[in-house]
């Protein structure tokens, strides 16, 4: 699962490839901001991401589509 995530103040955005579903991605992002703690990710590759849940400006949670290649028709 492809989160690309928008950090306040930040001109990039970040981007993590996880194992984790969309509802468990959801359910992270929903109690860091209940929270006001921080987001917690970790990428298939075993790094964690780490953001503060004030500072997060959005999150788009999608499928991943790195390594397709071709037309699509």
């Amino acid at each position: 699962m492809e989160v690309k995530i928008g950090v306040q103040n930040a001109s990039r955005e970040l981007t993590v490839e996880t194992d984790e579903s969309t509802d468990a991605i959801e359910k992270l992002v929903t109690e860091a901001i209940g929270s006001g703690g921080v987001l917690v990710l970790t990428d298939h590759k075993g790094q964690r991401t780490v953001v503060p849940a004030d500072k997060l400006a959005y999150v788009h949670i999608g499928r991943s589509v790195a390594g397709q290649v071709g037309f699509r028709s």
